[in-house]
């Protein structure tokens, strides 16, 4: 869990004339800082899904029945003040990895400061697939039938 509180103010808790400061502890769990993750991963141009072979099955599955996972492909470490996020990804044919898994970085670390209020460790992005649409087409289309 992530304890964002601290002395001097972040941009939640800056104080306006005429308002009140409420004192208190702010508490961020795991799984939001996961899904804050996920979701800002996914809007990334170039990225297919998120995690690996088991994780996408289990992600269809869960998409078939509405309740998908937008953590799925994220792990979080979070400290008092920081944040370190591993993804997976599976990126579109043809785009250039680097400049894909350099704008997922840039898009997390974006998505963790001005979110979640938290500073970035580090970002590591594995790419672990490359989806090619002709696989989707042969997957979709039915065999010929070999008899009439």
């Amino acid at each position: 869990m992530a304890d964002v509180t601290s002395g001097t103010p972040t941009k939640a808790q800056i104080v306006t004339p005429g308002q009140t400061s409420a004192v208190g502890r702010t508490t961020i769990e795991d799984a939001v800082v996961a899904k804050i993750a996920g979701i800002a991963a996914r809007d990334v141009n170039g990225v297919y899904a998120l995690g690996g072979g088991a994780a996408r099955m289990v992600g269809a599955i869960r998409d078939a029945l509405n309740t998908s996972d937008l953590s799925q492909g994220i792990a979080v470490e979070v400290g008092e003040t920081q944040v370190a996020v591993d993804v997976t990804i599976v990126a579109e044919y043809p785009v250039s990895l680097q400049k894909v898994a350099d704008d997922v970085r840039t898009a997390i670390h974006r998505a963790m400061v001005d979110l979640v209020g938290m500073e970035v460790a580090e970002v590591n992005v594995t790419v672990n697939d490359v989806h090619i649409p002709s696989d989707d087409d042969a997957a979709e289309t039915a065999p010929e039938a070999r008899v009439l």
